[in-house]
């Protein structure tokens, strides 16, 4: 019997998508992958990217006023919680590259037509809930350790803080395990669940037990995987995030070629989007015409 998905309607599933078995020397290939990519789209992927560290900083000031400082070891964290789902636009241009289509910069903003849209959004939406959680309970450690400062906290003075203080210690043991857990359950749900949900009108269910088959089938290479996504977001960060501008699309075109080479591909082809023409409307149509039907053509 086909499986619904009960989280979003879609077509049933009788069963998840195969996976293969990868090792480390393929994590190296798609990481040329997408440099590769990067290398072929660096100018509009360079901008569109300017958006991460820009929308970080301004959500850090947002949230915490003026204790931006304390919050950007958080901030920077998080980004690997958010990542796969703000790198859906760069996903899509390798798609195109891959199958020799036009990859302008417009084409970052095809998700739109896409037949999993609700299912790409309702997983999005999830995984800005966990960064937001994840911000609260990392301002709430510090808070913890440290109490609520009055001034905004210089650079220098939270470095001794962390450093130099056994609250600071406490701050760095503590606040990484809490973080560990969040970025291994955002990793879970999402290693390969976007690029699927580009590539098939699967559904969310299906998305995400699709990632937690590929990591329980290749937990070591995948683990690997998660080290590389750390360290590259880590190195991103500097200076002031404005690094993620060349980190993230590399990581984000990488991780396309990684869907790739773990999931096996399905034969059937990919529905397309057809605009459907609304044809030339009259006044004496108003207001009939706003309750007729829309079709749409597969």
């Amino acid at each position: 019997m086909a499986h619904a998905d009960v989280i979003l309607p879609t077509e049933p599933a009788r069963e998840l998508p195969a996976v293969r078995s990868i090792g480390p020397m393929d994590l190296k290939d798609v990481l040329a992958k997408g440099l590769e990519d990067f290398r072929a789209m660096p100018t509009h992927v360079i901008f569109l990217s300017l958006i991460y560290p820009i929308v970080g900083l301004a959500i850090a000031r947002w949230t915490f006023g003026y204790e931006v400082v304390p919050m950007l070891y958080p901030l920077v964290a998080g980004f690997a919680l958010i990542g796969p789902f703000a790198a859906i636009g760069l996903y899509e241009l390798s798609r195109r590259r891959e199958m020799g289509l036009d990859t302008s910069w417009k084409h970052a903003f095809d998700i739109v037509h896409s037949p999993s849209l609700r299912a790409i959004a309702a997983l999005g939406l999830l995984l800005v809930a966990i960064f937001g959680v994840w911000l609260f309970v990392a301002h709430a450690i510090y808070v913890a350790n440290f109490g609520q400062d009055e001034q905004p906290v210089a650079l220098a003075e939270f470095v001794r803080r962390v450093i130099g203080t056994p609250e600071g210690h406490n701050l760095i043991i503590v606040g990484n395990a809490v973080g560990f857990l969040f970025a291994v359950l955002a990793f879970a749900l999402s290693v390969v669940s976007f690029p699927l949900l580009l590539d098939r009108n699967v559904g969310m269910a299906v998305a995400i037990a699709t990632s937690i088959k590929v990591i329980l089938a290749n937990p070591f290479t995948m683990a690997l995987w998660g080290l590389v996504v750390a360290l590259g977001l880590a190195i991103g960060s500097l200076p002031f995030l404005f690094g993620l501008a060349v980190v993230m699309p590399v990581l984000g075109h990488s991780t396309w070629h990684l869907y790739r080479k773990v999931v096996v591909p399905d034969p059937r082809p990919r529905p397309e989007y057809h605009p459907q023409s609304k044809g030339q409307r009259y006044a004496a149509d108003f207001p009939s015409s706003l309750f007729l039907p829309i079709s749409r053509k597969e």
